[in-house]
């Protein structure tokens, strides 16, 4: 027995003797020949076309000795598995120019549903791996599907843990995943299961995606970097490094990261993720109207005045810019620009006079540079807001939730819908309805539809992908003082996906789905229309009593014969600065 616990000890001394010598080995290599590897950023989310396919050029004659992508490679959010099927055919030829092997991470546009997985699969490989490479272990994850470290299925978590077990001695482990999650925990202090599997285990970087903007930071250790986009829309940040990828050299020294774009190659803590939540606030508070500007039936404004308020957030950094408008020819401001110098900290208000001289749409936008650290600003841009008006009554009688709208209550419909450019759309013909009571608010309405045949309404599980269908939708706020909406969307079959959605640090609005809105749904179809008759509890909405008050609102139908979208106030936004009104009379 001794002998035979003598012989395991020999052996295990002389793996852990190998393994040493095995990383030693592997750091005298990269001493000498250091990884150099390159790292493409999203390219779907409102992409531009043909961005992605000169990013793929540009990294082509650099030579790198790999590529691996951080997510979102096709515009995906698609049940239809052929059309997925396409997108990927699409993506592979955009690609196809890198002579070098390509490793790929997916994203939430690649595997939105369960079923898009079939197709990744069959095109892109395995969602979660891990590969060698000269010294380097590399680590992809899928978070495609799942908000947080916590939600991330057990199967996969158990696979992260041994495999990090077997290669805790690499002598670089780098870690690769679309969402990052880090950004609202690790980033701000809280805990997170995968950073702490991460710092347990000696992980030396982590790469996200998802944001479309760059961000930087190290925390115990842990070197975290978020990609910005190489062909999706972009918005944060995007005045600094525009469309770019991520260049990684690693040699027996360590690790250097470097964002590069069309400018040049800039340092890899050019935008820290403090500047990325600074940056954030700044697109939310830093330009704010007193008020959306209030627009009748006809769409024509009925108000002629407007206050801007201008706030310098940053503590150190005088602001010296010009408050500039763009007017399209529609309307006329005065004055079209003023000069701002704003102490640190301070605000300045500056009112302005309007008129409205044609369409409501396109609207006129203000901008100005504002610092957000000492000789860096970012560009802040605020379409103006209106609000047009629609009328809750109050129902004498409570309403038969039965699909049948022929009740009292339903007769003063809002019937003129929108496309994102706010011209009236092109769909068939909808009615929605709005009343209340002491208990709760009815919502109501007809939507025609000329090929009834067309309907598409597969999904029957609550918070499934019904608004991926036919199917109408609400953005509700109680409270016009605070930030909390309800978002419900309902299809001809009933099925209701439902949310509420509230910022969270970073300002960006989060969907909170265990939240229910446990209404009584009714739908029925004719022979050129289906309705939606449906009750909310005012409890619900956290509202005790609904008369005479005023509630942010925006609604909207989708119809998926057509492929149009069709929105009461446009375009649709989660930010209830940009919602109309609802009056309870």
């Amino acid at each position: 027995m001794k002998a035979a616990l003598r012989t395991i000890g020999i052996i295990v001394c002389c793996l852990m003797i190998s393994a040493v010598v095995a990383s030693t080995t592997e750091i005298g290599t990269l001493v000498e020949n250091p990884v150099r590897f390159a790292i493409l950023g999203d390219r779907t989310g409102g992409h531009v076309e043909g961005i992605y396919g000169k990013v793929v050029d540009e990294i082509e004659p650099l030579q790198p000795e790999f590529v691996i992508t951080v997510g979102d490679m096709i515009e995906g959010y698609e049940t239809d598995t052929t059309i997925c099927n396409e997108q990927w055919e699409e993506y592979l030829k955009i690609v196809r120019p890198l002579s070098m092997p390509i490793y790929y991470t997916p994203g939430n546009h690649d595997i939105t549903y369960d079923v898009a997985e079939g197709p990744y699969r069959r095109y892109i490989g395995k969602p979660y791996y891990a590969f060698d490479h000269r010294g380097l272990h590399i680590i992809v994850m899928d978070n495609s599907r799942w908000e947080s470290s916590d939600e991330l299925p057990s199967e996969q978590l158990t696979w992260l843990i041994d495999d990090l077990k077997t290669n805790r001695n690499a002598p670089r482990t780098l870690v690769f995943m679309h969402k990052p999650f880090w950004y609202n925990s690790t980033a701000i202090g809280k805990p997170d299961t995968l950073h702490s599997l991460f710092a347990d285990f000696g992980v030396d970087a982590v790469f996200t995606g998802h944001f479309h903007h760059y961000f930087s930071g190290e925390f115990d250790g842990i070197r975290y970097t978020g990609i910005g986009s190489s062909g999706a829309g972009t918005h944060l940040g995007d005045n600094v490094l525009g469309y770019h990828f991520g260049w990684v050299t690693v040699d027996g020294d360590g690790m250097t990261i470097a964002p590069i774009s069309m400018g040049g190659v800039h340092p890899w803590d050019l935008i820290t993720v403090a500047d990325a939540y600074f940056m954030s606030r700044l697109e939310r508070c830093a330009i704010t109207f007193d008020r959306p500007i209030p627009v009748d039936a006809e769409l024509k404004v009925l108000s002629s005045e407007l206050t801007v308020t201008v706030a310098n957030l940053s503590d150190k950094v005088t602001l010296h810019d010009t408050l500039q408008w763009d007017l399209p020819d529609n309307w006329k401001i005065d004055p079209m620009s003023t000069p701002v110098e704003i102490a640190p900290g301070a605000k300045r208000t500056i009112t302005f006079e309007l008129m409205q001289r044609g369409d409501l749409y396109p609207l006129p936008s203000v901008s100005a540079r504002i610092p957000y650290k000492p000789g860096q600003a970012h560009q802040v841009n605020r379409d103006l807001h209106v609000a047009r008006q629609a009328i809750c009554v109050a129902a004498v009688k409570k309403p038969a939730i039965d699909g049948k709208l022929d009740e009292s209550c339903w007769l003063e419909a809002e019937t003129l819908l929108l496309d994102d450019d706010g011209v009236p759309a092109d769909g068939d013909s909808t009615r929605f309805y709005f009343a209340y009571d002491d208990k709760a608010v009815y919502l109501a309405a007809i939507c025609y539809e000329s090929v009834m045949d067309s309907l598409t309404a597969s999904v029957k599980e609550h918070d499934g992908p019904v608004y991926s269908e036919d199917c109408v939708g609400y953005f509700i706020q109680p409270d016009l003082a605070g930030e909390v909406i309800y978002q419900i969307y309902v299809n001809p079959a009933g099925a209701v996906f439902d949310q509420k959605l509230a910022p969270k640090e970073d300002e960006y609005y989060a969907g909170d789905r265990s939240w229910n809105t446990e209404p009584e749904i009714a739908t029925d179809r004719g022979v050129d229309f289906w309705t939606v008759e449906i009750k909310i509890p005012l409890t619900q909405l956290q509202v005790k009593t609904a008369a005479d008050s005023e509630w942010g609102l925006n609604f909207r139908r989708k119809q998926k014969r057509l492929n149009h979208v069709m929105n009461w106030q446009s375009p649709i936004d989660y930010d209830p600065a940009t919602y109309g009104r609802l009056s309870f009379e």
